[in-house]
């Protein structure tokens, strides 16, 4: 998610230098609440403290 995050903020940032700001905004607020996402589920994950299983 933060991968998306990363990709939807690049392409916001361009659209804001080409003004273009509709787009600009849908894709800066699209990349917040992905990276908002993202930081929930990694902390989710080191909360519940699980390991993946190893063969």
């Amino acid at each position: 998610m933060v991968g998306y995050a990363a990709l939807f903020l690049c392409f916001g940032l361009i659209a804001g230098g080409l003004h273009w700001a509709g787009i600009a905004t849908v894709a800066t607020q699209s990349s917040w609440t992905l990276l908002a996402g993202g930081m929930i589920l990694l902390m989710i994950h080191v909360v519940a403290g699980r390991v993946g299983r190893v063969s």
